[in-house]
């Protein structure tokens, strides 16, 4: 997908996406040898948001499986549309004489099956990215269903055949770790471990994305994240929550996060019942904005250096 390590690193950075040379030369060498990418870590901490950097990057679309308990065969590759193989016996039905068997073969063909995103990944005539979002909420029968895919690069489909691929995918899979990812699937696959950003990086993605405020302003914004993080809330900010953040002290003319911005930011900052009556505890919100301040110190020291 990448002609070098120096085109990908630009076009990541392009996106918005900020990460260090250990994450460029993993993804680089996944495109170059098509293999899987395995990212765990935090919920919020960009593994998602990489899928869609990679795509921005390679200037491809991204065909995305959001796993659930309880996904089956038909949600991830697809099915055949019942209703239209209907329709279509109908119509020939009424024309008279019907060679039965060519109609068989053609009711299960191409053309009355409805592709989900694994075939629809395949059928690419430039690879896209494919994203299998949270596969750790399903279990590792459904991983099963991957192996053939991730391996091979084909589908073995019951009635249809099996459909090769046009062009191999770049797959990534994400983890929030709320279940152990099986070994079959980790041995494809190249592994990283996701962390929430430094208050230096994150402070870089909130100045790519809020180009014209100061460097104190998204170095403030890295600490208040750096501190929320470190107030272990039930549902700790996401990059892009702070970002979103970022973006809405702009609008309201803001510089930086004070005590009396409390009850106007809250809804962006707690996402909770509990985290909400947390925040608003006596000298919560203060204490919390005094933490901020000092992971801000921290970040412009480490930005000067």
């Amino acid at each position: 997908m990448f002609a070098s390590l120096e085109e990908l690193e630009h076009g990541l950075r392009e996106t918005g996406y900020i990460a260090d040379s250990v994450l460029h030369t993993t993804v680089y060498l996944a495109g170059k040898l098509h293999k899987p990418l395995l990212l765990e870590g935090p919920a919020g901490s960009g593994k998602t948001q990489l899928a869609y950097a990679v795509a921005g990057a390679a200037n491809t679309a991204v065909e995305r499986l959001q796993c659930y308990e309880g996904i089956n065969e038909e949600k991830a590759i697809g099915k055949f549309d019942e209703a239209l193989q209907s329709l279509c016996v109908e119509l020939k039905a009424k024309t008279g004489d019907v060679d039965w068997a060519s109609l068989r073969t053609e009711l299960h063909s191409r053309d009355f099956f409805s592709a989900g995103p694994l075939m629809r990944a395949l059928l690419w005539a430039k690879p896209c990215v494919l994203l299998i979002d949270e596969i750790d909420k399903v279990d590792q029968e459904f991983e099963a269903i991957l192996l053939e895919l991730l391996s091979e690069w084909r589908l073995s489909i019951p009635k249809l055949g099996t459909v090769e691929a046009r062009s191999i995918p770049f797959v990534v899979l994400t983890s929030n770790e709320e279940r152990r990812i099986g070994d079959p699937l980790r041995r494809r696959s190249f592994y990283l471990r996701v962390e929430h950003p430094s208050a230096e990086r994150e402070a870089e993605i909130v100045a790519l994305r809020t180009r014209g405020s100061s460097r104190e302003f998204h170095s403030g914004m890295a600490g208040l994240a750096k501190a929320l993080r470190g107030w272990s809330m039930e549902k700790p900010p996401s990059v892009s929550e702070i970002l979103d953040l970022a973006q809405a002290l702009k609008i309201l003319g803001h510089e930086q996060v004070t005590p009396e911005l409390r009850d106007v930011l809250l809804p962006l900052l707690a996402k909770t019942e509990a985290d909400r009556k947390k925040l608003l505890l006596r000298d919560g919100f203060a204490s919390l904005v005094y933490d901020a301040q000092q992971y801000t110190r921290e970040a412009l020291q480490g930005s000067a250096t």
